[in-house]
């Protein structure tokens, strides 16, 4: 079981607090660092405001030097996928070979409103999502010297060279997830080296990696993408730890939406069901980043248990 920190920035965190959490979750011990990729808050202020994934991410390469950094999960409608492509090959270089691809259709519309972001309907968005894998897996597969072209409904390559390349071969990992029944498996056995699904019951995540399966069955691939779930956590070493995190008397251990709530021993158990739907990583998402105790509490006495 490798275990992931997931922060998302938009909720309220400067450049520095990113940094802090980041060398922290690495020298804890977890197997990667991974953000959203966000331009606006879904509650309170958000302030300092956002920052931008893949501009923080090319940070923190320099500021790490073993944990695993990425994205859950990119959205395709703000970046086109040559310029996508070139920065992640970039700040994999820059890492040294530690970055992951995660990347998906897009669905938050305020945040496209709030920064002047074109929003199409969800057909459209899943369109472009697909043209941007293959464009992207295509410009890093293509040989030095040799040239990629590509003509698609939303983009077309022309006469492109493909560089720079990925430090990792064949490529970074690509993660994609979600929880629609047919487009978002089918890409991901087309494309995926992970299928991660967020913030769902352990039941429904067994669910869903069947799904997964069977999609890739059909694409006739055999070796399956790697499974994990996102899930946020919310633990202290008493009971009046866990409330003072969680905000409130009433602790809802039992919401059923990827969340575990609780001291580490019950974290532990919750966790262990989405093992058995399973899951072989874990996505532990903050819900204050900052909260470095709440880091330094699951690498003693959570992720011992669990790996």
């Amino acid at each position: 079981m490798r275990l992931c920190i997931f922060t998302e920035p938009q909720l309220g965190a400067s450049y520095a607090d990113q940094v802090k959490a980041a060398r922290t979750t690495e020298e804890a011990g977890f197997d990667g660092y991974f953000r959203s990729d966000h331009y606006l808050t879904m509650g309170g202020d958000g302030l300092p405001g956002p920052t931008d994934s893949w501009v923080t991410l090319a940070g923190l390469a320099l500021e790490t030097s073993r944990v695993r950094l990425g994205t859950l999960v990119t959205s395709a409608t703000f970046r086109h996928p040559g310029p996508l492509a070139i920065s992640v090959a970039q700040v994999d270089e820059m890492s040294g070979g530690r970055i992951e691809l995660g990347l998906g259709a897009g669905w938050y519309e305020a945040e496209h409103q709030a920064y002047a972001i074109p929003f199409p309907p969800v057909r459209e968005r899943f369109d472009r999502l697909t043209e941007q894998l293959e464009i992207i897996t295509g410009l890093w597969a293509v040989p030095t010297g040799e040239r990629f072209n590509y003509e698609g409904k939303h983009y077309d390559v022309v006469d492109s060279p493909g560089l720079p390349k990925p430090v990792q071969s064949p490529r970074p990992p690509i993660i994609m997830g979600g929880a629609g029944p047919k487009r978002t498996p089918a890409l991901a056995a087309r494309f995926a080296d992970e299928f991660n699904v967020p913030f769902r019951s352990a039941a429904e995540v067994s669910r869903i990696y069947r799904l997964v399966d069977d999609a890739c069955v059909l694409a006739g691939r055999t070796d399956l993408p790697t499974k994990s779930a996102a899930i946020t956590v919310v633990s202290g070493r008493t009971d009046a730890e866990v409330r003072r995190r969680w905000g409130g008397e009433v602790l809802d251990t039992d919401s059923g939406d990827g969340a575990v709530i609780g001291t580490p021993d019950k974290i532990v158990n919750d966790l262990g069901a989405y093992v058995e739907a399973g899951a072989t990583r874990l996505f532990l998402q903050l819900r204050d980043l900052r909260d470095i105790d709440l880091i330094e509490l699951i690498a003693a006495e959570i992720a011992p248990q669990l790996t």
